[in-house]
């Protein structure tokens, strides 16, 4: 039976993964408090609207981001650790010289200097410029490992929502159909096409698979999960029911 397995939240994009049991759902909202803040680099500046990803700082960028893993307290900060770095506690509305600062020796010397850390419009500041969720399956990711010869850990795919009892690449033919995960809607938009951060193990920070060439060269194509819009409100928890409606 088609359920769901794990729910994945990344408060600030590219930097820290933090699992979930359940989360609640808007319309035309991503998942809450997911890619809620982004951390500009270079000369690009806050804008107030979405920007393209390769204005903040990413884990293909800075392969040592993707060992960060992320907690959001109730009172709003963000815990961070990285298994060199250490820990450290944020509030996000004001600690973005203080985030900087702790990630400096993580961030590679070439790439330009790490700025602001700025809020998201409501839609969130995805790799895609409407509100979405990212669905992918865990049978892909068996196959996709099978084929790397070598156990993917979930988190190098920076997704929001695993599902299990699909078949591998399954998802991928939804594109244009509408799903029901627990009792939430969502009509599935589009693939999602991978970058190298996806090459990089969250435990180390250490670029060590080539799942892009893996990919390419076992399937024809880098796509793995796809990106889906909630149509109705209401709340998925992990083991909940996945329906293909549509």
């Amino acid at each position: 039976m088609r359920r769901v397995a794990q729910i994945w939240r990344h408060p600030i994009k590219g930097i820290g993964a933090e699992p979930l049991e359940s989360a609640a759902f808007l319309p035309e909202r991503p998942l809450p408090g997911d890619r809620a803040w982004a951390l500009l680099t270079g000369q690009a500046q806050d804008t107030g609207a979405w920007q393209s990803c390769r204005n903040f700082a990413r884990g293909c960028y800075g392969p040592q981001l993707m060992a960060i893993t992320a907690r959001t307290l109730e009172n709003g900060r963000i815990h961070l650790s990285h298994p060199t770095a250490g820990e450290i506690e944020v509030d996000p509305a004001r600690d973005g010289a203080a985030l900087s600062a702790w990630l400096a020796p993580l961030w590679p010397a070439e790439r330009p200097a790490l700025g602001a850390l700025i809020a998201a419009p409501a839609e969130g500041m995805s790799d895609a410029n409407y509100a979405c969720v990212s669905i992918l399956g865990r049978a892909s990711l068996g196959a996709l490992s099978e084929a790397c010869g070598t156990p993917l850990d979930p988190r190098r795919f920076r997704g929001n929502i695993w599902l299990s009892g699909l078949e591998p690449w399954e998802e991928l033919d939804w594109p244009g159909r509408r799903i029901r995960l627990g009792d939430v809607e969502l009509d599935v938009v589009e693939r999602i096409t991978r970058c190298r951060a996806t090459q990089v193990n969250p435990e180390t920070g250490e670029d060590d698979v080539q799942t892009l060439r893996t990919l390419r060269r076992t399937w024809g194509h880098v796509d793995f999960g796809v990106k889906a819009k909630v149509v109705t409100p209401g709340t998925i928890a992990t083991d909940a029911p996945v329906e293909v409606l549509l």
